[in-house]
């Protein structure tokens, strides 16, 4: 007889198993921490006050007034839950209000909201595209890219990020595939901070026949003067397909979106599965993301936008006058530097950046850390970044911390890459 292996076997071997084992017993597990308060420049996490370096609340919005006000009216008129799909009994006048303004801010002729941004990617991926076409994506692409790729069952070729040369080799050979050919690129890299070189990105494409889309998660709210983002700073909106965004960044909520043609958006709303079969955002985080948007989109936008961009330049600068490799910046056509709210720490091993990290979480300030398979083999790094509503004085903290954290640490495990 056939013995049938147990399917929870993997949970048992798992590899990382031991390690959060190790980490979890000598309290340096940098995972699973429990806020206590809301996420502002200053967070109440596990007893203490720390300075918030781990946030993608770019635009500091989630504690605004008008955008909480925005919650609780959704709340007060449409209950706690749609208890049903967007295709059934889950669409709100929010949604189409939500959807026509980001239409009409990302300069699109439509947008179509999800529940999340990881639906957003998987259902727009996994429903345009099909087994006969192909995908070139840079490696550094967010999960939610290759998991929509997976679902469509379209072949893959990836090129290492950011490498113009071996993205123009895997379209060529995308050519002799046949079928149709989709570029997909992050605005910006949510580990990297850099962006994608999208005029090159788009001319290269276009050689080949290619489609393009961008996901401006990182971007929106954030990049270009109406700050819709990498497309809009590179002035490629029209030469760009398709273009996600979410709003668990800028937008101080939760969803997503993907924007375009009004055809492809129309096709996505009866045919994407994870559109159709997934339960409507609750109410609450629809106003939340109209309030914000509409924020976004007023005078006082700009000038959040300017402030998390000098926040950040003030952030690198600072760490890398401590002997820190602050990487991911680029630059523009004409070598102008662009600043980004993602500044990462480049660290090492991984259990330096755990290390690390324990070190500043101790002294009081919170960051993100990113390990293999997140990152290749010894590019361990502390993702840090920042909100427009951190001050200089809190800045200014950070940085004592980092720079004591760099002395005891050195002191103890020997140097960190250092700054170029």
């Amino acid at each position: 007889m056939t013995r049938v292996s147990d399917v929870f076997q993997k949970a048992r071997d798992f590899e990382r198993i031991p390690q959060l084992n190790a980490a979890r017993a000598a309290g340096a597990l940098p995972y699973f921490r429990v806020l206590e308060g809301p996420t502002l420049p200053v967070v109440h996490m596990e007893g203490a006050d720390r300075i918030m370096l781990g946030s993608n609340n770019y635009l500091g919005l989630t504690g605004d007034e008008r955008v909480k006000q925005g919650a609780r009216d959704a709340l007060e008129r449409y209950g706690t839950g749609l208890t049903g799909s967007r295709f059934l009994n889950g669409t709100i006048g929010l949604h189409v209000e939500l959807e026509r303004e980001l239409a009409d801010w990302m300069g699109t002729e439509d947008a179509l909201v999800f529940t999340t941004g990881h639906q957003a990617n998987l259902g727009a991926l996994g429903t345009i595209l099909g087994p006969g076409d192909t995908v070139v994506a840079d490696s550094g692409d967010h999960a939610s890219i290759l998991d929509g790729i997976l679902l469509s069952q379209a072949k893959l070729r990836a090129f290492r990020h950011n490498r113009l040369d071996l993205f123009e080799k895997r379209l060529a050979a995308a050519e002799r595939d046949g079928g149709g050919i989709l570029v997909v690129v992050d605005g910006v890299y949510s580990m990297e901070g850099d962006v994608a070189p999208l005029p090159e990105i788009i001319e290269i494409a276009a050689r080949h026949g290619a489609r393009v889309m961008v996901d401006e998660a990182h971007a929106l709210g954030v990049l270009g003067p109406r700050g819709a983002g990498a497309s809009e700073l590179f002035g490629v909106e029209d030469r760009v397909d398709l273009r996600m965004g979410t709003f668990s960044k800028s937008l101080a909520s939760c969803g997503g979106v993907i924007a375009g043609s009004a055809e492809v958006i129309e096709y996505l709303r009866i045919a994407s599965r994870p559109f159709i079969f997934t339960a409507s955002a609750v109410p609450a985080a629809v106003g939340a993301t109209l309030a914000a948007v509409r924020i976004a989109r007023s005078p006082e936008g700009r000038e959040l936008f300017a402030r998390v961009l000098e926040n950040a330049a003030y952030l690198r600068a600072g760490l890398i006058a401590l002997g820190f490799q602050a990487t991911g910046q680029s630059h523009l056509p004409d070598g102008t530097p662009i600043v980004t709210p993602v500044v990462p720490v480049t660290v090492g091993e991984d259990w330096k950046a755990v290390f690390l990290w324990k070190a500043l979480y101790d002294a009081g300030v919170f960051v993100n850390v990113a390990i293999h398979p997140a990152v290749p083999p010894g590019g361990a790094l502390l993702r840090t970044s920042v909100m427009a509503t951190h001050d200089r004085p809190t800045l200014d903290r950070a940085l004592e911390i980092f720079a004591s954290a760099k002395r005891s640490f050195e002191a103890e495990h020997g140097p960190l890459p250092s700054a170029a």
